[in-house]
């Protein structure tokens, strides 16, 4: 029998405590008084939310960081950080498949 996948096997740098927090959310700021109080890039106007759509729709990085120069490689991290431990708490209903 196949043991279980543990993603420590595939990414040796995510730490062993999954339930840290992770430093790179430090990047994200939510302000009432800035865009409606949606999660953005600290110091910026730009969406968490913009990021990962244009990331789901196939932008590279490197495309991401031409188009939104104030942007760094660690901010387009911290977005996917965010995502992911939003993920955690909330489910989205998929075309096609019931809920478990």
């Amino acid at each position: 029998m196949a043991r279980p996948c543990d993603c420590q096997d595939w990414y040796p740098e995510v730490r062993k405590d999954r339930h840290a927090t992770n430093p790179l959310l430090s990047r994200i700021s939510v302000d009432s008084n800035v865009c409606f109080g949606k999660p953005c890039v600290r110091g910026t106007r730009i969406w968490v939310s913009l990021l990962l759509d244009v990331l789901a729709s196939g932008m590279t990085m490197g495309q991401i960081l031409e188009e939104y120069p104030q942007l760094t490689r660690d901010d387009i991290l911290a977005a996917i950080a965010y995502g992911a431990e939003m993920s955690r708490g909330r489910f989205v209903d998929l075309p096609g498949q019931s809920a478990a």
